[in-house]
């Protein structure tokens, strides 16, 4: 059984959202890598909006294929934070490492199987 429950994930997509959003004025990075930060930000908003689990606004994406595009996102952060721009010291490459591990992480730990909600679930 995985700990993190369609609910507790929904929590955390609102949470990588702020952190995205906030990440360069607090970490102090611009250009190319506070660029990528806000569009991430407006990407998973919209991605968390748009899932059929509990926290989700508009139900139209399965939570399994949310879960699956985390899947791919994570490890592209991993890379991202190698990138020429990234990796020249500073913040920008240890914060895109690091979300991407933790992305990855959550991914692991998440229970993709139920999240629906009953509510929406169309009558038989």
């Amino acid at each position: 059984m995985k700990p993190i429950t369609p609910s507790a994930h929904g929590y955390l997509d609102y949470v990588t959202v702020a952190v995205f959003l906030l990440a360069p004025k607090l970490l102090g990075f611009d250009g190319l890598p506070a660029l990528l930060s806000w569009t991430l930000a407006g990407v998973h908003l919209a991605l968390t909006l748009v899932t059929d689990f509990p926290l989700g606004w508009r139900p139209w994406l399965p939570f399994w294929i949310h879960g699956w595009i985390e899947r791919i996102v994570g490890p592209a952060l991993v890379l991202v934070a190698f990138l020429v721009k990234f990796s020249e010291g500073g913040s920008a490459f240890g914060f895109y490492l690091l979300m991407g591990l933790v992305i990855i992480a959550v991914g692991w730990l998440t229970d993709y199987s139920g999240g629906t909600k009953q509510a929406l679930r169309p009558s038989l």
